[in-house]
């Protein structure tokens, strides 16, 4: 069984930015992807609002934290964790591949998975569906797309649109929506806003080359369908952590996500989260590298203090 002074579990913007502060730090610490690689930026095409990159493309900014991660030393493994022993130090974990490692620090940041409608055409996402307005509204200018749901998500996520688009309808289950009444004033007096009742998506129509074309929509009262042309999909459904690994293991909040303290530390001394596993009011990238940041300059504390060393500084900024 090996043994690793920090583990990291989780391919997004906060893992790598966790293997970049902690490899900085010489702790040569071992990042396990999971399936996806990328986390939330695996669902967008494009991203223009992170600071500091001059580029465009949310998959060449992927590869670029992990290749800063990698040239400080992170080995990155491509293997899913299934299992955690978080009762004895140093930790235990068991991977897809049937492995076990021992960790004297780990770095949770598995984040979060949009809820998903399940329908056929889901798939094209990065073609017009997308599950992020801060993301992918720019890209929709003077075009007309469909935001499904009616919580404050939704209606918050479809009036960021309308700075772009030229229409936004809401296509919602019921006959009323369910977010803030402050948020259903604005969206009412918003003129680029329309509403589209009692009704759900089917099917999105489309195809990888053209894009999503139009949505296929049932109406729930009488059960009659037709065929809504649009040039985007936003699907604000609600977010779930990937945290069922941790259920039992670590305290979470009633919504799955889990707890941490100011230190980024949950509820085991040792363990560390960052990024959308923990937080679930901004959902972006920078907030999440940050958040792994964070998570590794902690983790390292922890370390130092278990090894009866001072604490160096030695991966502050600079």
């Amino acid at each position: 069984m090996e043994l690793r002074e920090i583990v990291i579990i989780g391919a997004g913007p906060a893992g790598y930015a966790a293997g970049l502060y902690a490899g900085r730090a010489q702790l040569s610490p071992l990042l396990l992807t999971g399936r996806e690689i990328g986390g939330q930026l695996s669902l967008t095409l494009d991203i223009e609002n992170y600071p500091g990159y001059g580029g465009s493309s949310a998959g060449e900014l992927i590869q670029t934290m992990q290749k800063q991660a990698e040239s400080f030393g992170t080995e990155i493994r491509y293997d899913y964790v299934t299992g955690v022993d978080f009762g004895n130090h140093p930790f235990v974990l068991t991977t897809e591949t049937g492995g076990e490692i021992r960790a004297k620090a780990v770095v949770i940041c598995t984040g979060s998975s949009p809820r998903h409608l399940d329908v056929p055409g889901e798939e094209l996402v990065g073609k017009g569906v997308s599950y992020c307005a801060t993301c992918d509204g720019f890209f929709f200018r003077e075009k007309r797309v469909v935001v499904v749901g009616g919580g404050d998500a939704a209606i918050e996520e479809g009036l960021f649109l309308t700075r772009f688009a030229s229409e936004v309808h809401v296509v919602h289950r019921r006959d009323q929506l369910r977010a803030s009444p402050t948020l259903q004033e604005r969206a009412f007096a918003n003129s680029r806003m329309h509403f589209v009742w009692n009704s759900v998506v089917e099917e999105i129509l489309g195809d990888g080359a053209s894009g999503v074309t139009s949505v296929r929509l049932r109406d729930v009262t009488n059960g009659a369908t037709r065929d809504f042309s649009t040039d985007g999909v936003f699907i604000f459904i609600g977010h779930l952590p990937n945290t069922s690994l941790f259920e039992g293991v670590l305290d979470m909040d009633d919504g799955g996500y889990i707890r941490v303290d100011d230190h980024q530390q949950t509820s085991i001394s040792g363990v560390f989260a960052g990024g959308d596993v923990h937080d679930h009011m901004f959902r972006q990238a920078i907030t999440a590298a940050g958040a792994g940041a964070a998570a590794a300059i902690e983790a390292e504390r922890f370390l130092a203090r278990l090894g009866n060393r001072a604490y160096p500084g030695s991966i502050r900024q600079g």
